[in-house]
């Protein structure tokens, strides 16, 4: 694990300690404009097939099992294709690690994991839009910290991941309270490292989604750790898959029939917390029932928009967001969405949930 500290021109190194296997190909492109990337994205203006042809499948990623756990019980599991594996993984670098080596076609991610592909010069496509309205990160200190609020990271050592929603939202709290980047130390990790980073005291600061924040409480609240939370968002729950996939009229065809499941599924487990609490957070991932109605009462609502269009602004403004601090460089991120599948998750769910 990283333990140096970095700020100022050392940011621009961040992306060699993030990107493991994948860094010697990301190495090829400081952006996606390479000649492999432009060969396939012609390719996903073909018409969506009307029907998913026999024999399809797709790999798609299930982080902790949770997604053919909802779809069981929400009666979705009958897809018009193939599930050849359902990938535990959820953290963008790790997913954008899978779509390279073909062991994943589909994913489940926040709006900066296709931005940092880009980066990488791994070309790939955002399929569906959930929109996001309450944060679903907070702060967590390390156990003894005096800070309180975003205003007293002055100084503090904070773990960030570039490839990662939790970035991103770091980056938005840190602008909203008027702190620049060089008055900082960011740390580079990745989300999987932040509780042993923060429990170690390697940071002073960690993001943490609302359902982490419980459980590091319950073991560290008594030895003077905290949580700060912010009105800062991630805005974006999206689906997204290589354009290679994409390119594949029979694989595009299975993505759009999994939309709408991916969509239902979604309002499913809004609509029924208490069924969720039981069967996900206390039978699988050993949370008290007072835990996870804590988290449930935090989760928002599913909002799928017809149109695409405050999502690319708010993935224009993220990405912006990071080329001023030199963690990408500056591209129109329109490139990213591949329209066939704008309006399908919006058509697949009653009106209440459509944005």
């Amino acid at each position: 694990m990283p333990s140096s500290p970095v700020s100022g021109v050392d940011r621009r190194l961040f992306l060699s300690s993030l990107l493991g296997a994948a860094a010697g190909v990301a190495g090829l492109s400081g952006c996606a404009n390479g000649s492999a990337a432009a060969d396939t994205r012609g390719a996903t203006s073909a018409p969506l097939a009307a029907k998913v042809p026999s024999g399809t499948s797709l790999k798609i990623a299930s982080y902790l099992n949770a997604q053919q756990l909802q779809f069981r019980l929400a009666g979705l599991h009958a897809l018009p294709f193939k599930v050849s594996s359902w990938v535990n993984i959820g953290a963008g670098p790790d997913v954008i690690n899978a779509f390279r080596a073909t062991s994943l076609d589909l994913a489940n991610n926040a709006g900066i994991p296709p931005i940092q592909a880009h980066y990488q010069g791994f070309d790939a496509k955002i399929v569906a839009i959930d929109i996001t309205r309450k944060p679903n990160y907070l702060f967590a200190t390390k156990p003894g910290s005096d800070i309180h609020t975003v205003a007293d990271f002055k100084g503090r050592k904070l773990a960030f991941s570039q490839g990662q929603a939790q970035g991103v939202v770091l980056l938005r709290a840190l602008k909203q309270a008027g702190l620049k980047y060089d008055d900082v130390k960011l740390v580079p990790l990745t989300s999987n490292q932040f509780l042993t980073a923060l429990q170690s005291g390697q940071v002073d600061i960690a993001p943490l989604a609302n359902s982490q924040a419980p459980a590091y409480l319950q073991q560290y609240k008594a030895k003077g750790a905290r949580v700060i939370t912010t009105d800062v968002v991630d805005l974006l729950n999206l689906l997204w898959a290589p354009t290679s996939v994409l390119a594949d009229s029979a694989k595009a065809a299975a993505v759009a029939a999994y939309i709408p499941h991916w969509a239902k599924g979604q309002v499913w487990q809004y609509e029924h917390p208490d069924t969720w609490n039981e069967e996900f957070y206390v039978k699988t991932q050993n949370l008290t029932l007072a835990q996870a109605k804590g988290i449930s009462d935090l989760a928002n609502k599913p909002l799928f928009p017809p149109s695409w269009d405050e999502a690319i602004k708010w993935e224009q403004e993220t990405a912006d967001l990071l080329a001023e601090g030199g963690f990408v460089k500056k591209f129109d991120v329109s490139s990213l969405f591949d329209h066939r599948f704008e309006s399908i998750a919006a058509k697949a769910v009653p009106a209440e949930y459509r944005r």
